[in-house]
């Protein structure tokens, strides 16, 4: 066993229902399983939060019960926004309150023992960690967005902003991470999710997962947040062409999120109400997946996603957009699931159609898929966690190449054997 550290793992809120909350407490777990003291640090709560299980193996710590001022610093970059005392006032009040929290997290790093890590797994939240007194502790920040996602958002200045001076940036994948490495972030490397299931199904040391899905089932699954990114609506079109070709088949949507109505309203619109079930947040994964075919995954951006890691464990041949580096990473295009080019829906339909249609290619595809995840089994993924833990407390810089490759004298880069 490796020797026992503090690891603090910070988040803009610890306790929504998300695939990075998810990700969070099943790394916290994780770390604490192999002997090390952690603490879960959200800044705030969630606006709705999640009921989960307490674990006892971890601290869970708040720094702000609730979050009034602005969500981001101000900037005044014009004459005009100079002139604003509102604002200028607000930014100030935010400053204070960033400060205050930032003391909680000071505090809570004094009592660290050598050797300790601090794991930002949000940019909003550096805000807090470079505010704090960080002193004789490693600060490892990442993104659990593809850097196209970004690069499309204010995230990529602050990024850039806040976890530039970090001994790591973790992207989820070494082509993202190449791509933040040809925007300057010299510290950059890559660490992808470790594969996280429902409580049990990987005991501890295991080799593999437990029962696959039997794949008789005529139905085609997804699982995620109702919101405009997962491209949900863009399901529900794939799904009316195959629904005509394909009668006793159903589409079974899991999640919950913004878009409910509009998405049950389309399926009406549509026709398809009869094959389409809205089943809602579960949080019997396995029950949810083994019972059905195939799984789909239709988002407009990923980072690596837990969903389609959940499905292959299962055996599940997955159709998904090619939208992010992750997807790829998991997914090998005929052989584990279908990839089909963002937004062609008409192209998503024709790969849903092959799957339902060819009940040997799904057995085929689960099998491949479910040996594949293997690489990202969460004891694989820790030793990974542990060999950076020992570099950055070595004092070794990141090194990348300038086309930002991989150096020696970095290792954590590497595809997990």
């Amino acid at each position: 066993m490796p020797e026992p550290r503090d690891v603090f793992i910070v988040c803009n809120n610890i306790d929504g229902m998300g695939g990075l909350q998810r990700w969070a407490r099943h790394i916290a777990g994780l770390f604490a399983a192999r002997g090390h003291r952690v603490t879960l640090v959200g800044v705030t709560r969630a606006p709705e939060p999640h009921p989960y299980e307490p674990d006892g193996s971890f601290t869970e710590v708040v720094l702000h019960d609730e979050w009034r001022p602005p969500a981001l610093a101000w900037r005044a970059g014009t004459l005009r926004k100079r002139l604003n005392v509102a604002a200028r006032g607000r930014d100030l009040w935010r400053t204070a309150g960033v400060r205050r929290g930032a003391g909680r997290l000071s505090e809570l790093f004094a009592r660290a023992e050598p050797g300790a890590v601090v794991i930002v797994a949000q940019v909003w939240a550096m805000e807090w960690v470079r505010s704090a007194d960080t002193t004789g502790l490693k600060v490892v920040g990442m993104s659990h967005e593809s850097y196209a996602a970004s690069r499309s958002s204010s995230r990529h200045r602050r990024v850039k902003e806040h976890f530039t001076g970090a001994d790591r940036f973790l992207a989820l994948t070494a082509e993202d991470a190449d791509a933040w490495a040809r925007a300057g972030m010299t510290n950059a490397d890559h660490m992808p999710n470790p594969l996280h299931v429902a409580p049990g199904f990987l005991a501890p040391g295991s080799v593999t997962p437990g029962a696959a899905a039997p794949l008789g089932s005529p139905v085609v699954a997804s699982v995620g947040r109702l919101s405009r990114e997962k491209g949900n609506e863009l399901l529900l079109e794939a799904w009316e062409r195959a629904d005509a070709r394909h009668r006793g088949w159903s589409l079974h949507v899991y999640g919950g999120g913004p878009q409910e109505d509009e998405l049950r309203a389309q399926a009406d619109a549509a026709g398809i109400a009869g094959s389409v079930e809205f089943r809602g947040v579960t949080s019997d994964v396995e029950a949810a997946l083994t019972g059905a075919s195939v799984f789909a995954l239709p988002s407009r951006a990923e980072g690596f996603p837990m969903s389609v890691l959940e499905s292959m464990a299962f055996g599940l041949p997955t159709v998904a957009f090619d939208c992010a580096p992750g997807v790829r990473e998991l997914l090998d295009d005929g052989e584990t699931g279908l990839l089909v080019r963002p937004g062609d829906t008409a192209a998503f339909a024709a790969a849903l159609d092959r799957l339902v249609d060819d009940a040997e290619l799904r057995r085929r595809m689960g099998a491949a898929a479910r040996g594949s995840v293997q690489r990202f089994r969460p004891d694989r993924v820790l030793d990974r966690w542990e060999r950076l833990f020992s570099l950055l407390h070595s004092d070794v810089p990141p090194q990348r190449s300038p086309a930002g490759g991989e150096a020696e004298a970095s290792r954590i880069a590497r595809p997990v054997q």
